[in-house]
């Protein structure tokens, strides 16, 4: 399972509604793992509304989420923050599978 927070929630669905990427036209967020960053693998959300062989697909607190069957090994259990403020870092994972993330969190390794 992939979680959405509260705070989240009402982000994605503001920026949905922001980009005229309404549910009720089908789209989703798209969550996925690519190869990059300084501890080796980060985090990819996009907006979609064409689902793929082998998705994986949650919906946690009205937020219908969609992964890749290999995002998702490292992705199981993640709960999708957000944090707003002078300190805050916008969109973040927080990953009980990552062994060790860089400075910014936008990437992490297992």
């Amino acid at each position: 399972m992939i979680y959405v927070s509260d705070k989240a929630k009402e982000k994605v669905l503001n920026l949905m509604q922001e980009q005229s990427h309404s549910p009720e036209a089908g789209y989703f967020l798209r969550v996925s793992v690519v190869g990059g960053g300084c501890s080796g693998l980060s985090y990819k959300m996009d907006f979609d509304n064409e689902s793929k062989k082998g998705d994986q697909v949650f919906e946690d607190n009205g937020i219908k989420v969609v992964t890749d069957l290999k995002s998702f090994l490292y992705l199981v259990n993640t709960t999708l923050e957000f944090s707003e403020g002078l300190n805050g870092k916008g969109f973040y994972f927080n990953n009980p599978n990552a062994s060790r993330t860089c400075a910014c969190g936008e990437s992490f390794s297992v």
